[in-house]
């Protein structure tokens, strides 16, 4: 396991931890600024710090953006809730990084008409639960007869996440675990922190984990498999903007709709970010993948 990668990508996990969460940002009420028409304004992209797929893809954003003439923030919010109510309510223009079709599907529902999805840019994110690669059992099935190997604890994340109303409003009954089990809802700093710790020590533990996510090839595990297909089916990760985005800023709304990335690409991306330059450094992690992806811009012009 890289030590070095795992403690870089917990200190930016680490940051939501000292939020105050709030989706107040710094466009005006409608999602954007009003010199926008000749290609400016000001567009505030909502990440989750802790969740890198959101924090790489916000960044590599930025860069693009500012280089297109846009004044771009990042909205860092401690919970999908929050960030998603401030796409509805326009203070946050694009979630760049959203798992709308599982993940977040009661959020999207709860707010409707007031969002906009802009496409997918990865196909195959999947939610899980994982355990180190040494303990001896392979299907979530498999846990309901061995409660006392875990302690009968499931360490999560976020009580908001998505991730965390699956694991216990659907996988958890349906291979009825609520007798045995009890879900530790906390944040993905802790859960990554126990997860290294158990791994230390070689002792057995049961996470909630997602991919694409660094911490599977930071880590020595494997993912449960789920007989019952409680997580629900692969999804995709797309980009939600507020719902008047695309009659705003409809040249960004385009770039968006042809932003695709492939695993290769992907895990280059949050690699390069999170463990090879890490928290802080975000900027110069993207210059250097872009130096790297020289054609990546022209491909979002179609």
């Amino acid at each position: 396991m890289k030590r070095k990668g795992f403690l870089k990508g917990l200190g930016v996990a680490a940051s939501v931890l000292a939020l105050t969460a709030t989706a107040a940002c710094g466009s005006d009420d409608n999602g954007g600024s009003d010199d926008n028409a000749d290609g400016g304004g000001t567009i505030t992209l909502g990440i989750i710090p802790s969740w890198t797929d959101g924090l790489s893809v916000g960044y590599l954003w930025k860069n693009v953006l500012e280089q297109e003439g846009y004044d771009v923030e990042i909205e860092e919010v401690a919970d999908a809730g929050l960030l998603y109510q401030g796409l509805a309510d326009g203070s946050i223009d694009v979630y760049p990084s959203a798992w709308p079709e599982v993940t977040h599907a009661a959020y999207m529902e709860q707010h409707g008409d007031a969002l906009e999805d802009l496409g997918a840019y990865y196909e195959g994110a999947v939610l899980t639960m994982a355990v180190p690669e040494y303990t001896d059992i392979d299907s979530i099935a498999d846990l309901k007869d061995n409660a006392d190997q875990f302690g009968g604890e499931i360490v999560g994340i976020e009580a908001g996440a998505g991730l965390t109303d699956a694991t216990k409003n659907s996988v958890m009954p349906a291979y009825e675990l609520d007798d045995d089990y009890t879900l530790v809802e906390s944040s993905t700093t802790a859960m990554l922190a126990a997860l290294s710790d158990a791994i230390d020590n070689e002792e057995d533990i049961v996470v909630t984990l997602w991919r694409p996510f660094w911490a599977n090839s930071e880590f020595p595990v494997k993912d449960l498999e789920d007989p019952e297909g409680a997580f629900g089916d692969p999804e995709t990760l797309n980009a939600i903007a507020n719902a008047d985005f695309s009659d705003e800023f409809p040249d960004v709304a385009e770039m968006m709709g042809n932003f695709k990335l492939s695993d290769d690409e992907y895990g280059g991306l949050e690699d390069i970010v999170v463990n090879e330059y890490g928290e802080g450094n975000e900027e110069e992690a993207i210059e250097a993948w872009l130096e790297d992806n020289p054609d990546f811009i022209d491909s979002l012009k179609g």
